[in-house]
């Protein structure tokens, strides 16, 4: 026989051994499930997790349930969760279609994570499904205790929400996934004590309640990125904001949310991005960058209620109904290089765009510019701030003044070009305002 016949019956043979090694790899049609859309799959499916098979494959179908198909991941893993996208599981019951339970209790640094983590529980995956909800209280996905939780290429729609995390959890990821017309929030951080958790290139829209929202947890190093993050809002719920941290309870601290779109709804009082912190410690909250995202259609694009260290640099804001940037009792902000324009091509001028400091303290604006400010006060407005530095602001075409100070103290105006501008001065000082210095290039017609 020839080397030349030797090599192909090698080749074939391997090639049949891996395909019949691909066809014997176990599926939840295999515990009885049927994905036919009319049979109730939720035991078979329960009996493959609970007979420890590890890789839970969903082959093309629908697949009901009406019961939490539940893993205990120190029992059940390491577990992987998956279809190649055409496997939908119906939730017809009340509570998470798939929940994840387990028991890590440490930190993220290594010395923490109990041997039985790493064994048994590490980097549980759910990929390549859909979720949708056919019960009111229907949930996507809920993980509790787990270490490296990664979740992609998931779909979740029709439920209360998409995805929950709770209890505690470390070193989440989340990519690729669409959280979609949910009735309640998108991913929901909730009685959460969870550091490291990275959420990006993933399409998080038409949540009712809210797109990426933290509630009531301790929260360190979240950063969200390169996502499009639309229409978390509703007449219900019009409060609501496409990324909300809210800190009235816990904390959320060492966050980013870089290089996103946050756009819609015209909802009365809805953000694209709102921080709430604590008004007797408005600290809880902070420590975030806000960069290089583009923000509009709302009532205010950036909200910020009691928060420290705050960065905002390198976005383009616009239709900002009441405002652009709105921030109250809040301190080390820095607000950089950001172009809030209104482009005539967006239609009427009936958002105001402007920028709006109350009982701000310890902050920088550099380089802002603001075109086309529709506010009939101001298109900046600093009132009640102390120790405020503005510092190479360009402020065109304001409807009014570009700079309304009023009231507070040590306030400093350098290098600012203001132009276009429909009152007589450029700024206007008001309410017992003290020690404010304008440098001589920023008065521009400025009276005081």
């Amino acid at each position: 026989m020839s080397h030349r016949i030797r090599l192909l019956l090698l080749s074939a043979t391997l090639l049949i051994c891996l395909a019949t090694s691909a066809v014997a790899q176990p599926t939840v049609r295999d515990f009885g499930a049927k994905g036919d859309g009319v049979a109730d799959d939720t035991a078979a499916i329960q009996k493959m997790v609970d007979s420890g098979a590890q890789s839970i494959r969903f082959p093309a179908g629908v697949y009901r349930l009406t019961k939490t198909i539940t893993i205990q991941l120190d029992e059940a893993g390491p577990v992987a969760i998956s279809g190649d996208g055409t496997a939908t599981l119906k939730m017809e019951g009340a509570g998470p279609a798939l929940q994840l339970i387990g028991t890590h209790g440490g930190t993220a640094a290594p010395q923490t994570v109990k041997p039985n983590v790493w064994e048994k529980q590490r980097t549980p995956l759910i990929d390549g499904l859909e979720i949708v909800g056919a019960h009111a209280e229907a949930v996507g996905v809920e993980i509790n205790g787990a270490m490296q939780p990664t979740l992609t290429r998931l779909s979740v729609r029709k439920c209360l929400h998409g995805v929950v995390l709770t209890g505690r959890n470390r070193n989440v990821l989340i990519g690729e996934c669409h959280l979609y017309e949910n009735s309640g929030i998108g991913l929901y951080l909730i009685d959460l004590n969870l550091h490291q958790i990275n959420i990006a290139n993933s399409h998080i829209s038409y949540n009712a309640a809210g797109g990426v929202v933290v509630r009531n947890s301790e929260i360190r190093n979240l950063h969200i990125g390169t996502c499009d993050i639309e229409a978390n809002m509703s007449v219900e719920h019009p409060e609501a904001a496409n990324v909300l941290f809210d800190a009235t309870t816990g904390s959320m601290r060492e966050g980013a949310i870089v290089g996103c779109t946050l756009q819609h709804s015209s909802v009365p009082a809805c953000a694209n991005v709102r921080l709430i912190g604590r008004a007797d410690e408005p600290r809880k909250v902070g420590h975030i960058t806000i960069a290089d995202n583009a923000m509009s259609d709302v009532a205010v694009n950036i909200d910020l209620l009691h928060a420290r260290g705050v960065t905002i640099v390198g976005n383009t804001l616009w239709k900002g109904f009441s405002a652009n940037i709105r921030a109250e009792n809040c301190s080390n902000m820095v607000i950089g290089a950001n172009v809030l324009d209104r482009n005539p091509d967006y239609g009427a001028a009936n958002s105001n765009n402007g920028v709006l400091l109350i009982d701000c303290r310890d902050s920088t604006i550099q380089g802002l510019h603001i075109n086309g400010d529709a506010d009939p006060t101001a298109a900046l407005t600093l009132r009640d701030c102390s120790r405020i530095h503005v510092n190479g602001c360009t402020i065109l075409d304001a409807k009014k003044y570009p700079l309304w100070i009023d009231g507070g103290n040590k306030i400093r105006i350098s290098g600012c070009f203001f132009d276009g501008y429909g009152a007589k001065e450029a700024i206007r000082r008001t309410h017992g305002s003290r020690d404010i210095q304008v440098d001589e290039s920023s008065r521009s017609g400025d009276d005081q």
